[in-house]
């Protein structure tokens, strides 16, 4: 029976493991396959936003991640120099979530608590040096084949294994949607900014047609991002001397930041043709990919695994038949597309904004949002993904 065979993960991230211990809370097996030596200590996404903490409390990790993370009352924008074009506290959405403020947590601590979750259930397994080779739908189950040529069975294979994704590729799935044309630098420093910036709320937006920059502190360090324009080389972006000029533009008059993390990397927006082929299934950065402003690559990818365990279980439990798979696709890349991809797109563009006349605009609608109680919660239902969960439900 295929509620019998394990379902097979691919990729032991975030989005996968958060599959995994949903499977497991509802007494299905899983075997997840990572292509990597252990669970990945990569920083990356840091940002957890309030309907995904309560979902990661569903699953008994986010009490951990609180405790091992910094809470996030508000968020601002800014001008360049330093004036606030707009506040907003999450606080305001206490009436509709267990969490309402932002987390941020860097999420290798996230991986790190579900697996020591996870390690205590007879269901969970994982393999690690287990690199995808090719995925197969075999009718009443799948195949996965690894690069070392092991062959493992499943009812289902789920692949959260990152933009680059194997079985994506393996499943002949396209991934259509464009890249930006300048990179983004994150620098991290253990300095303080709040000490020489006034009322610095612990995730900061500033808005520049030059060069656009957000402030996000995270346990032990404030990380920055910055674009890099396409004719800068690499070997010049990677220079102590480029980040410190970098950093120099944040407060007039200082660039002794001690640098601690450097990362350059190329930017998409980018979505599965489909979320579904057959047995195979996507999550995450495997199924979609989104520039950064406002934090909703990884709080998406969450969302689609939490999504689509709800409809395999009861399929798996013979308590639906397979096509309810099928709004799983319709729903999380339906909101992808409609809200995900749109907002991520806007949020750069009024960061960026050039003209006086757009420069204006956005500035007046975020500080007409902030100065009114119920817009600013109507405004932060959008950001906080809150809005794009109840499309998500309504899409049939």
């Amino acid at each position: 029976m295929d509620a019998l065979k394990p379902v097979l993960i691919a990729g032991a991230g975030p989005v996968g493991l958060v599959a995994a211990a949903a499977l497991v809370r509802a007494g299905i097996p899983v075997e997840v396959l990572e292509a990597g030596p252990g669970i990945s200590e990569e920083m990356r996404a840091s940002t957890f936003h309030a309907p995904t903490l309560d979902m990661l409390d569903d699953l008994g990790a986010a009490p951990e991640m609180i405790r091992q993370g910094i809470i996030g009352p508000r968020v601002q924008y800014r001008r360049r120099d330093q004036s606030v074009i707009a506040e907003f506290d999450f606080g305001l959405l206490a009436d509709v979530t267990r969490h309402p403020y932002r987390l941020q947590c860097e999420q290798f601590k996230l991986t790190r608590i579900l697996h020591g979750l996870l390690a205590e259930s007879p269901l969970y397994s994982v393999r690690f040096n287990a690199a995808l080779a090719s995925a197969h739908d075999e009718g009443g189950s799948v195949a996965a084949v690894l690069e070392d040529g092991t062959r493992l069975v499943g009812s289902y294979l789920i692949g959260a294994d990152g933009a680059r994704s194997a079985v994506r590729k393996s499943a002949g799935i396209a991934f259509e949607g464009f890249t930006w044309p300048e990179r983004f630098l994150v620098l991290s420093t253990e300095f303080d900014f709040a000490r020489i910036i006034p009322g610095l709320a612990d995730v900061s937006y500033y808005a520049d047609p030059e060069e656009w920059f957000f402030l996000l502190r995270v346990p032990g360090v404030w990380r920055a991002m910055f674009p890099v324009r396409p004719e800068v080389s690499d070997e010049e972006v990677m220079t102590p001397a480029f980040a410190r000029a970098r950093f120099a533009r944040v407060v007039a008059g200082r660039d002794d930041y001690p640098i601690k993390h450097t990362t350059l990397y190329r930017v998409h927006q980018r979505v599965a043709e489909t979320f579904r082929k057959g047995r195979i299934l996507l999550a995450g950065d495997a199924a979609h990919i989104n520039n950064p402003l406002g934090g909703m690559g990884l709080n998406g990818g969450v969302h689609d695994a939490v999504n689509l365990v709800e409809k395999l279980v009861q399929v798996l439990h013979g308590e639906a038949g397979e096509d309810l798979l099928d709004r799983y696709d319709r729903q999380r890349r339906g909101i992808t597309e409609e809200v995900v991809q749109r907002q991520t797109i806007q949020n750069k563009k009024n960061l960026e904004a050039a003209t006086p006349e757009d420069q204006a605009d956005f500035q007046r609608r975020m500080a007409e949002a902030a100065s009114d109680p119920a817009r600013a919660h109507a405004h932060l239902l959008g950001m906080s993904m809150i809005n794009s969960l109840r499309r998500a439900a309504e899409i049939a």
